[in-house]
Formats: C-alpha cells, structure tokens, sequence
C-alpha cells in the first residue's frame, strides 16, 4: 500500500485539510511535524507563539489518536528530519500545504529537490488561504496593489470544496514517534501571562461561539475598543488550527458575515503580494522618500506604553499583557508611532513580531506599511489623530483604564488627556508626561509631504 507524510507546517488541524484529505485517499498516512531549528533561531521563534504552537500540537496528537494515529515529532533541519521520516515510513510521497513567505518558498524548493533525488512524489496543496495567491490577478498585473478591486474579483472567484476531518488513519505503527516539548526548552523568555490556549479544538470552539452570539453585530461593534467583539480568531488562523476557507463558509450570507469576512480577505490580500513581493516584511513597498527617525528613547517608550497618551500606551500594554491587540489600537498605535513620531515602521513591526501570538509576516508587514504610507494604502499620507480616535472609539475610557492602571480613578472622556487634568489631581497620577506633542507632530509629518 501506497504512504504518504503529511508535513504539518501552518495547519495544525484535521478538518478541513486538503493534503491530509488527499493523503488519506491514497493509503497509509504519516503525519510529522519538524520543530524547524531555521525558524526557532529566527525572529518567528518568540515565547508567545511557541507556546501557542506546542498547545496546538498537543492537540493535534490527542485529536490523531482518536483517529488511531500519532503525530511523529522530530526537531533540527526541515528536509533532514522530513527525509528521515520518510525513509524511516518507506513513503513514496510527501504532501503538504503551500505557504508564502521566502523562506517557506525555499523550503518547499529545497523539500522538493530531496524527494526528487530519492523517487518520492511531493505536492503542495493550498491549505492556508480562501483564494491562493495567483489565482486572482489584474488584467495588467501578477498581483492586486489595492485592496477594494481585490475584494470584488476574490468575493466572486471559485472556492474549493471544505473537507472533514477524517473518520480513522491508516498510520504505520512502527515509526518512533518522538515527543513534544515544553516551549521553555525551544526558546528563551517568558511569555505574556494571558495569550490564549491553542489548538484546533480551541479554535473551533471560539468560533463557533463567536458566530452564535457575536457576528450580527459586528459590523457596528468592530471598532469599539471597550466592548472588545473581535473574533480573536486570529491566532488560530495563523496557526492553521482553523481553516479560513472553512470561517469563511461558516459566516457567508449570515447578518454580519459580509464586514466579518472583509479581514479574511485581507490576509489573502497580503498573502499575494509577499508572494511576488518576498522582500516586503522588511523593505518599503513604495518609497515616499521618507527618511524616518531612529530615536531609541521614542521607541522604548512607546514600546513599554510610556507615551504620555492613554490610548496609545493602553493597546502598547494589552499587547504586552495578551499577546494581542485590538484591531484599532493596532492602527492607532502604528500611526503614533510613524506618523508622529515619524519612527521607522520596520521597528515597530518587529516589536509587534515579538509579542503577538498571531503574528503573520504577511499581515503584520502588511499593515504596518498600509499604516506608515509606504504600502497599499490609496490615502497614504493620512494621519491618525490619537486624541481624536480615542474619543471615537472609546468615548467612555473603559478601554484605557482596563489597561493603563495608573488612570483607573480617572472618569470618563477626561482620561484621555490627562495633561489637561487639574494641578492636584495631575499631580497624584504616577502616569508619564507626554513624549511628543500630538499635534505638532502630525503638522510636521504634514509640512514633510505638503499634504493636509
């Protein structure tokens, strides 16, 4: 009989998983994970997403046992370890989901010309997107640049079938499995004290509860920073611990479905352009000619949420806190800090890259450009007013006192100018003075790019 292994990389699932599904129509099955030493060393080796990882792949085990079947775990080098379990299998193929970024694009190379070499059939299958990147193109182009004709031409393209997961495995007993580690030993640092448990079942319990009690409203509830109705199902988007063709079926054509599938859109939005744009998580998209500051106390503080300006340094420390930030106070924090303070985007995506348990090259590069103007933005010289925003979104404050502790004894709208705040009771809030004027900084971002 025919065996295949099933390299899980950003698809930790069995639902919905299209190598898998094929896998399994085709005999014995294998599947393997490599903790890949390249991207544990790398940036995207972070306490908080590896953690986040090990959860989900203990979850994934459990969930292949019940299918009589075990996940073979292996760590060093991808395509040593990934041939070493197919050796070890007698497997004649290799399957798995395609992925984007220029270093998942030299594995799946390098993945391909070893299974060449020893007579081993491999294949790609998009796992990790609606619509593939390539598959929806402009009529002059390989790739959208903006976003709205993008979504009318991925809105009305093809969608493969959704598959279930499958019933039992028919997995080779012989294999060493290996074990799954703690995330302590694979990295260094502590993670933030409330990310989220990972996995698949997590993942499509969250969603499942999101879509009974929250998605009607979220076309009018999305921005409100207080109320919080985000899905939080980005992590486990990111992961692979749910499908986003399988969220995207679940939400079309209910009340809400429409806004709520608009951000799913937007990860194959950016999934196309790092395709044939690999350098975009760390080279201007385009250029405005902007030579941004590297000023490294605006940085720290900014980063610690010691800005002086409670909306910002609120998302700053929810971020520190959760491993997340709300969709808003990400736009908001990331237009403080590029526009006002005229800080280089690629510092404040990295940070970002640290800390969130969803962070996704091709999302977070990609909104961080979108939001310094040298990405896809059709408005690209816009600036975020952080007073402004603040009382739009969180007219109450209860988003800021959530998170900034030092102004919870601060009522209403007032906490998010505390500097106007009366001598006495100013002076008894142990809260940083503001690091940069707001206004004059947006006036001189302006002034750079004679735009208003």
């Amino acid at each position: 009989m025919r065996t295949t292994v099933v390299l899980f990389t950003r698809d930790l699932r069995l639902h919905d998983h299209p190598a898998l599904h094929e896998a399994q129509r085709r005999g014995k099955v294998v599947p393997a994970f490599v903790l890949d030493d390249a991207i544990l060393e790398s940036s995207s080796g972070r306490p908080n997403r590896v953690g986040f990882l090990i959860d989900s792949l203990r979850d994934l085990d459990a969930s292949l046992k019940s299918k009589e079947a075990r996940l073979v775990i292996r760590r060093g080098d991808v395509v040593a370890e990934t041939m070493g379990i197919a050796e070890d299998a007698g497997a004649d193929a290799l399957f798995m989901s395609a992925d984007y970024s220029k270093y998942a694009r030299t594995r799946e190379q390098r993945l391909g010309s070893a299974c060449e070499g020893r007579g081993i059939e491999f294949r790609t299958f998009d796992g990790v997107s609606v619509v593939a990147p390539g598959d929806v193109t402009p009529a002059n182009g390989d790739h959208f640049k903006v976003f709205t004709p993008y979504f009318s031409k991925w809105k009305a393209a093809g969608r493969r079938s959704v598959h279930e997961a499958p019933r039992s495995l028919d997995s080779p007993s012989s294999i060493r499995v290996g074990r799954i580690p703690a995330p302590d030993t694979l990295v260094s640092g502590n993670p933030s004290p409330e990310t989220p448990a990972g996995g698949e079942n997590a993942g499509r319990e969250r969603l499942d509860n999101w879509l009974r009690t929250r998605l009607a409203p979220y076309a009018t509830s999305h921005d409100d920073l207080a109320a919080d109705d985000t899905s939080r199902l980005s992590p486990y988007l990111h992961f692979g611990c749910i499908s986003p063709r399988y969220v995207e079926q679940r939400a079309r054509g209910r009340q809400g479905g429409e806004d709520f599938i608009r951000p799913i859109c937007w990860r194959d939005f950016y999934n196309q352009i790092l395709a044939v744009t690999p350098d975009y998580p760390r080279e201007d998209d385009r250029s405005r000619g902007d030579k941004r500051a590297r000023n490294r106390d605006i940085f720290v503080a900014w980063k610690e949420g010691r800005t002086g300006y409670p909306i910002v340094d609120a998302g700053m420390r929810q971020l520190q806190r959760e491993g997340f930030m709300h969709n808003r106070a990400r736009l908001i924090t990331a237009s403080f800090l590029t526009k006002v303070c005229y800080v280089d985007w690629t510092w404040g995506a990295g940070h970002f890259f640290d800390l969130l348990v969803d962070g996704d090259m091709a999302n977070n590069s990609g909104n961080w450009q979108w939001v310094a103007g040298t990405g896809n933005d059709t408005r690209p010289y816009r600036v975020l007013n952080p007073i402004r925003q603040a009382e739009r979104y969180d007219p109450s404050g209860d988003y800021v006192r959530r998170y900034v502790e030092e102004l919870a004894g601060v009522e209403g709208k007032r906490v998010h100018q505390p500097w106007q705040l009366e001598g006495d009771e100013r002076k008894r809030l142990d809260y940083p003075d503001r690091i940069v004027d707001h206004e004059e900084g947006m006036l001189a971002y302006r002034a750079r790019h004679d735009r208003s």
